[in-house]
This record gives C-alpha cells, sequence and structure tokens, in this order.
C-alpha cells in the first residue's frame, strides 16, 4: 500500500505514465473457445489463486527493538504481509501470496525471510515451520472457529 497525497506519482516516476495495453489480435477468439469449452476441458492459461501463508522462524535471542524494527522493514519492503509477531528469539509472519499452485506458493514463502535477511536487516533465524492452505480452506477454517483469527490489527506485534 503506497501512502501519499491523492494525484502524486510514486518515488521515482516523475516522468513515467500508466497507458493502456490493447488487447491481443486473438483475445475475442480465445474468449469464444472459452465459452465454447466444457467442464472437462480445462482452459490452455493458468490462472493463479491466493494462497494464505503462515511462516515462523525462530534463532538466538536479539533486542526487541531490533528484532521489531526488522520486521516493519520487511513489511514496508513486501507490502502484501498482513501481520508479524514476534518475541526476542521467535516470530511469526502471515500474507498472502499469489500464485499458480501450492508449490509455487510454498517456494516462494521459503525465499522471503532469506531474501531480505540483508535489506531488513533480519535476524540470522532458521525457518521452522510453513503453512500454506487457499483462500477457500483459510475462510472456512475461519468460519468454523478453527485457525487463527483474521490477521487484525494489521501491523508488526509483539507475542
Amino acid at each position: 500500500m503506497r501512502r501519499a497525497r491523492p494525484g502524486a506519482l510514486p518515488r521515482g516516476t516523475a516522468e513515467r505514465a500508466l497507458t493502456s495495453v490493447e488487447a491481443g489480435a486473438d483475445f475475442d477468439q480465445y474468449e469464444q473457445d472459452l465459452s465454447e469449452q466444457t467442464d472437462e476441458t480445462p482452459p490452455d492459461r493458468e490462472v493463479s489463486k491466493l494462497w494464505h501463508i503462515t511462516l515462523s522462524v525462530s534463532g538466538a535471542e536479539a533486542p526487541l527493538k531490533e528484532v521489531r524494527r526488522a520486521l516493519e522493514q520487511l513489511a514496508h519492503d513486501h507490502p502484501f504481509l498482513l501481520t508479524s509477531r514476534y518475541a526476542n528469539d521467535h516470530a511469526e509472519i502471515r500474507y498472502w501470496e499469489e500464485a499458480r499452485d501450492l508449490h509455487d506458493a510454498a517456494a516462494v514463502a521459503l525465499r522471503l525471510w532469506g531474501e531480505h535477511r540483508q535489506t531488513a536487516k533480519l535476524p540470522p533465524w532458521e525457518i521452522v515451520g510453513l503453512e500454506v492452505i487457499d483462500r477457500e480452506t483459510y475462510h472456512q477454517r475461519i468460519a468454523e472457529g478453527y485457525g487463527p483469527p483474521p490477521a487484525a490489527p494489521v501491523g508488526v506485534h509483539p507475542y
């Protein structure tokens, strides 16, 4: 989420502007082909889904102020983070990831901590847990009273 005054251009984009792109020449034919397909025939183009990720990390104790600052930086660098909970020796990060399938979502989630370790100055902790569930399962769990409550309030919070 970008915070700026309405109408302001994103930083570093003083001369860039959004432009529309017309659909390709085969767009109408693709739409027609989709409407003619039966339930047994999957479309040729793969559709991505939303996956709810819970990533757990732990390791040697670190000062709470540094852990909080690092997780806040991670949330800034990775804007889809919903919430983080932390203590001086472990943390849990929850967010939504868009991916083609569970394998892709898990692969991205497993890289998150390591790829941001230097830029966010994250503690040298190891990933100790990963849960990846699809959107429907997440909402079903919440409706049935199982699983973690929806990630509100959003942000970085101590345990």
